[in-house]
């Protein structure tokens, strides 16, 4: 796979991308463990990945869970909610794809920056990035006073046009070419994160960005359950990589066909 490397960089959305469910729930199932979270509103949650993992989240739905978290963490201490950490970290580590690990080490030998976007919390972004070994996470900021969450947003929701505000805040900071740089969802809610960059993929898409990315010959990604148990029979890191390398040139390949 040839990538190019002057002042670029890969921009990964989390939920059914890097990972194959829902970061929020994990986060959620930690909160009620910690007594944040009612077990009613779990229940919802429950049934909301469900959901999520079988066909996407929608601008409702994904309202619905940001004004969830909010409530759940008002009145918490920053210190508290970064202990919470610790539960949620490991999990998502557990559900990272290894064809996902394989495209960031590609990035990564190319000499690129890359970054978790995600609309699950600031803190839990950027832990799960640099346990990763990546540059960064870029997620949801709650508001602080006195190191309590107030229950408000400090910026913009990170999802949809507020995902485009975040990752341009960086890009404008790193001086990254967006010409030169990568995006990857799975969601047509996505769409102006993938826009932004001069090489969007669709990983594992919804319907509706399926649709998309064929009509704009954009590159689309399959991770198949099966060919992730494949992997997981070896240790060998090169068949993670191998795969993963494989697929992206195969959606490359697709691209063009249908552009």
């Amino acid at each position: 796979m040839e990538f190019m490397t002057d002042s670029a960089a890969a921009f990964f959305d989390l939920d059914r991308t890097l990972i194959s469910g829902s970061s929020v729930f994990v986060f959620g199932m930690a909160a009620w463990r910690s007594g944040l979270v009612p077990t009613g509103d779990l229940i919802k949650d429950a049934r909301s990945a469900i959901g999520f993992r079988m066909s996407g989240a929608s601008d409702e739905k994904t309202a619905t869970v940001r004004d969830r978290i909010l409530s759940a963490i008002a009145d918490t201490t920053v210190e508290d909610l970064r202990a919470l950490g610790d539960q949620v970290i490991p999990r998502l580590l557990e559900d990272v794809r290894l064809e996902s690990r394989g495209l960031i080490d590609l990035h990564h030998d190319a000499g690129r920056d890359t970054y978790i976007v995600s609309a699950s919390p600031i803190e839990i972004v950027e832990d799960l990035a640099v346990e990763m070994g990546m540059s960064g996470g870029i997620g949801t900021v709650a508001e602080v006073v006195d190191g309590v969450y107030t229950g408000r947003l400090a910026e913009p929701f990170c999802y949809g046009e507020g995902k485009v505000q975040a990752v341009g805040k960086l890009v404008a900071e790193r001086g990254y070419d967006l010409r030169l740089s990568y995006a990857y969802s799975d969601s047509v809610g996505d769409l102006p994160f993938l826009e932004m960059v001069g090489h969007p993929v669709a990983v594992n898409p919804d319907r509706a960005l399926q649709h998309l990315a064929y009509h704009r010959g954009w590159p689309v990604v399959v991770f198949s359950r099966k060919a992730k148990k494949v992997i997981k029979t070896t240790t060998a890191v090169t068949g993670a990589v191998g795969l993963a390398g494989a697929t992206y040139l195969f959606g490359r390949h697709q691209g063009r066909l249908s552009a």
